[in-house]
């Protein structure tokens, strides 16, 4: 029986395998480094993830194949307006041949649930994932089911076409760890995917790279992960600052403001640094890791009066300001 790895070690160990699960990913997407560390982000720390991008950029296939890399249970669901929620979490069903209601588990019942386009179906049917997010857990009837760990919500939108979509309710909004954009390749990357997918025959097989320990043993050397009290105050300042502007030198957005960040916010930014630091192969946190994620934890849960629409103030300008002026003491 091999010997147990130092800790030293087994840090070198999980680092190296991130590495190669970026890799493998890379063997089928082509660029979006920068959505895959946030979706690894997420995975490592418990926290579910929506992306928002225009068609076609991978979005999906990304997720599709982090789940093959995971070796974990993947389903996909796609969220259109007739889906009920019982599609989604499952129903009870009549079996006749003994003459009693079974459970039929739906497809939230697995590791990786990609939610494809989730503002296509109704508020019903997007609350119907609250459960599951918040709590891990999932009531069908009178029984309680709890989900296979671990659990994780990755959904995409579109922000493009509007007609037929339903904005998500403010509570699962913010149940979401982080809201990443996805942009446009570069042309080189785009040039590469335009060749891959120009030969008819082509096709690339990945390799499973980590288990659900090894996912645990990642998470539990992510919570290992140094921060001091300073930065842990900072994450607070910042918090506050999207609630109070005016008291943090940002007045000019203090009348565009009508909800600041929940608490949520202050435990996903704290996470989601230390996990920065982490990948970088550092043990403690650094204020260039908070304000790494910043954006991607902050935009979607600031909420803007309509004012700031008309006038062109964006979440992602108040975010600028406040990692301006917002002090590290």
């Amino acid at each position: 029986m091999p010997e147990p790895l130092a800790p030293s070690d087994l840090t070198q160990h999980y680092q190296q395998k991130i590495r190669q699960v970026t890799a493998e990913v890379g063997k089928v997407v082509v660029g979006q480094q920068y959505m895959l560390n946030r979706l690894l982000i997420g995975l490592f720390t418990g926290g579910h993830i929506l992306l928002e991008g225009v068609p076609g950029l991978a979005k999906t296939l990304t997720i599709s194949t982090l789940a093959r890399v995971l070796h974990l249970h993947f389903q996909r669901v796609q969220f259109t307006p007739d889906l009920l929620p019982s599609d989604l979490v499952g129903t009870m069903i009549y079996n006749q041949a003994n003459s009693a209601f079974e459970v039929k588990k739906g497809p939230i019942f697995a590791n990786l649930v990609l939610a494809d386009e989730v503002n296509r179906s109704p508020a019903k049917v997007q609350s119907a994932l609250l459960e599951a997010m918040q709590e891990k857990q999932i009531t069908i009837g009178d029984t309680t089911f709890p989900l296979d760990l671990p659990f994780l919500v990755l959904a995409t939108q579109n922000p493009v076409e509007q007609e037929g979509t339903y904005p998500l309710p403010e509570a699962q909004v913010d149940r979401f760890m982080m809201k990443v954009f996805v942009d446009y390749l570069k042309k080189a990357e785009e040039l590469e995917v335009m060749r891959r997918m120009a030969n008819l025959s082509y096709a690339s097989d990945v390799q499973a790279v980590l288990t659900k320990d090894d996912i645990f043993g990642i998470r539990g050397l992510i919570n290992q992960v140094q921060i001091s009290d300073t930065l842990e105050k900072y994450i607070i300042e910042l918090v506050f600052a999207t609630r109070k502007p005016a008291e943090y030198d940002l007045a000019e957005f203090a009348q565009y403001v009508q909800y600041g960040v929940s608490p949520r916010a202050s435990i996903a930014l704290h996470r989601a640094a230390r996990a920065v630091a982490f990948f970088d192969e550092r043990d403690y946190v650094l204020p260039e890791d908070i304000k790494d994620v910043a954006a991607d934890v902050l935009n979607h849960r600031i909420m803007l009066t309509y004012e700031a629409e008309a006038d062109g103030i964006r979440t992602q300008d108040l975010i600028e300001a406040m990692l301006r002026k917002v002090p590290i003491s």
